[in-house]
């Protein structure tokens, strides 16, 4: 009698997890069997960004006035062009401080910002005084997200059909 009811318990048992395998199974074609739209996403409006970078002519590294010069409208453009990536990406700060006794011993403070910026225009390159020179840029998001749609769809479901 035992071993009738273990027999007729293992019957049941593999039936069971036969069902339940072929539920599972049958339950996977519908996921692989579907059509998905996609559609592009567009923000509502697209900001404009403007920077001014500024380099001094007389401590630039060269042999003659009119190098000095050039090298500080390339300076100058490139202080621009942290400025316009602290706009978009931020600026990291970081501060220390030791005490000792309760009097500060050391203090510091760093300052930094990493990041891409595509699609930038110079506006205006001109000098300020007798020894500084400035690099106006402009960043139009409109112009970096068609530069953006290039490299990578931003896409957000449209529509789902299942066969």
């Amino acid at each position: 009698m035992k071993t009738l009811i273990l027999s007729n318990y293992r019957r049941a048992a593999s039936l069971c997890c036969l069902l339940i395998g072929a539920f599972v199974l049958s339950g996977c074609s519908q996921f692989l069997s579907r059509h998905v739209e996609w559609q592009t996403v567009e923000p509502e409006s697209y900001p404009v960004l403007n920077a001014v970078g500024y380099a001094p002519i007389a401590s630039q590294q060269g042999s003659s006035d009119s190098v000095k010069t050039i090298m500080a409208m390339k300076a100058s453009k490139l202080d621009a062009y942290r400025e316009l990536a602290e706009q978009v990406y931020g600026q990291r700060i970081e501060g220390q401080q030791s005490l000792s006794a309760m009097v500060v011993k050391d203090e510091s403070l760093k300052a930094s910002v990493e990041g891409v910026i595509r699609g930038a225009r110079v506006i205006k390159t001109y000098p300020v005084g007798e020894d500084t020179y400035a690099t106006e840029l402009e960043l139009d998001m409109q112009r970096v997200y068609d530069l953006y749609l290039t490299t990578a769809k931003p896409r957000r479901v449209k529509d789902v059909k299942y066969y």
